[in-house]
C-alpha cells in the first residue's frame, strides 16, 4: 500500500486547528509577556488559565476525537520511530496520514513540556507579592521558589521546542516539498495510506 499515489484527505478537525492556532498564539503571547512583558503579569496569568484550559481539552481530544487526533492512532513505537527517520531524510514527500511518528514525538514533548509550565506557574512565588502563582500559599516557601526556576526554565524550552517545530515545518517544505502549513489552516492533506 505504501506505493500507492498520494489523495487528498480531509486530516485535521476543526476543532483541532482551533486549537492549534490558539495555543500557537497564546505560547507566543505569554512567552513575550514572561520575558518582556510588564511588572504586573495580570495578563500573563490569565493567558496561562487559558493555555490550561487548550492543554485539558487536547488530553480528552486524545481519546474521544476524530482518528488523526487521537494519541492512539499516532503515537508509535521505537521501531516505527526509527523507520520513519530513515525515510525522512529522503528529499521527497512522504504523505503520512496525519503526525508522523516523529512528529508524535514532538506533539507529545510540546504537551509534556506546556503541562510542566502551566504546572509550575500556578506553584511560583517570586516574592515580589504581586505576581503569586494562586497555589503558592498551598506549598512551602521553598517549593514555589523551586517552581518559580523551573518556569523560568520551562520558558526556555518552550522557546527551543516552537524553533524546532518551525525548523521541521521549513525542512517539510523546502527538502521534502511537503506543506505542513496549509492542511492545519484548511484541514486537508496529501495522504497516502499505509
Amino acid at each position: 500500500m505504501a506505493g500507492d499515489r498520494a489523495h487528498r484527505e480531509r486530516i485535521w478537525d476543526p476543532a483541532l486547528r482551533a486549537f492549534h492556532w490558539t495555543l500557537a498564539a497564546l505560547v507566543i503571547a505569554n512567552w513575550l509577556l514572561g520575558k518582556i512583558g510588564p511588572t504586573d503579569m495580570t495578563l500573563h496569568f490569565w493567558l496561562g488559565y487559558a493555555v490550561i484550559a487548550l492543554l485539558l481539552f487536547r488530553l480528552v481530544w486524545g481519546f474521544v476525537g476524530p482518528a488523526p487526533a487521537r494519541f492512539a492512532q499516532f503515537v508509535r513505537g521505537p521501531r516505527a520511530v526509527l523507520a520513519y527517520a530513515r525515510e525522512m531524510i529522503r528529499p521527497r514527500p512522504t504523505h503520512w496520514p496525519g503526525h508522523s511518528p516523529v512528529g508524535a514525538l514532538a506533539v507529545l514533548a510540546m504537551l509534556a513540556v506546556l503541562i510542566g509550565q502551566v504546572t509550575t506557574g500556578l506553584f511560583a512565588d517570586p516574592d515580589d507579592y504581586i505576581n503569586v502563582g494562586p497555589l503558592a500559599s498551598q506549598v512551602s516557601s521553598a517549593t514555589s521558589r523551586a517552581a518559580l526556576r523551573w518556569h523560568h526554565r520551562g520558558a526556555d524550552l518552550i522557546l527551543i521546542l516552537v524553533l524546532l517545530h518551525w525548523a521541521a515545518v521549513l525542512f517539510y517544505r523546502l527538502w521534502k516539498r511537503e506543506d505542513l502549513v496549509r492542511p492545519m489552516i484548511t484541514g486537508w492533506k496529501w495522504v497516502r495510506r499505509r
